[in-house]
């Protein structure tokens, strides 16, 4: 039975709609209905069977995750599964993050959750926290938004914060309108969007300046500045909640002499 705390099935459908910027009309037309029927299904009018929720779903691309509360919402069991990375179902997955994160060696790579929660970081990520936080340890539970926003080693490291905070703002509000974010997450943006210094950067007016391939990162370590840009690689066609939420983060540099300096054989 759905949860009677929580929206009900045409709420959802009718948020979902408005994040996609769907008309009752377009979404009928690619759910293979009729707008009358999707119409009495957003108020409450005709209850829809399990299909026809995962009809409106997949034509509203709905995540994984929301997809199971769309049919908790309409009393239906969740059907995509939520598996921890140890559950041999997902062997598979790891195996092959695990060979990305070693072909990536030895530029550093990190594995996310939807969390923004380092999850698991190749030999070259971990050689670059260790170089940030030297002589103290790096967390075991870092969250990568706080690491960068928060007052610390790594923000202190990035020599070009203030033009990567709002780069990375704007991504984390692109994810929380696309539903990879939970309610905790997002309201930790919110925290940290609200800390002075970042709302003072990202609402003063900034000169308009020529639009670039990519924001780089600038890391400040050792009296020496590496330069890297990075890329996300996410599950292609997943099936699983856990699987659809992780990212992998690949961290190439920007120049030659960054590629150079970022050899095992040297120290940054």
């Amino acid at each position: 039975m759905s949860d009677p705390t929580s929206p009900g099935f045409g709420a959802l459908v009718r948020y979902w709609r408005r994040v996609r910027a769907m008309s009752q009309l377009d979404l009928a037309s690619a759910a293979m209905t009729t707008p009358r029927h999707m119409s009495f299904l957003e108020t409450g009018r005709s209850n829809p069977s399990r299909e026809m929720v995962l009809r409106l779903a997949g034509a509203l691309d709905v995540p994984l995750r929301d997809r199971n509360g769309l049919l908790l919402s309409a009393g239906f069991a969740p059907l995509f599964p939520h598996r921890g990375l140890e559950d041999s179902a997902l062997d598979r997955v790891t195996m092959a993050i695990g060979r990305m994160l070693d072909q990536h060696e030895p530029f550093p790579a990190v594995v996310l959750d939807r969390g923004w929660n380092l999850v698991r970081a190749n030999d070259g990520a971990a050689r670059l926290f260790g170089a940030l936080f030297a002589p103290g340890p790096v967390p075991g539970d870092a969250n990568v938004l706080r690491l960068i926003l928060e007052p610390g080693p790594v923000r202190d490291g990035i020599a070009n914060w203030t033009e990567v905070v709002p780069a990375l703002l704007e991504r984390a509000r692109r994810e929380a309108v696309g539903g990879v974010l939970d309610l905790a997450t997002a309201e930790l943006v919110q925290e940290l969007r609200a800390r002075p210094e970042v709302e003072a950067l990202i609402t003063a007016p900034r000169m308009i300046e020529p639009l670039i391939p990519v924001v780089d990162v600038h890391f400040r370590i050792g009296g020496e500045y590496l330069r890297f840009f990075s890329m996300v690689s996410s599950i292609g066609t997943p099936a699983d909640v856990t699987a659809q939420e992780l990212r992998v983060e690949a961290f190439f540099p920007s120049d030659d002499g960054t590629a150079r300096r970022w050899q095992p054989r040297t120290r940054p």
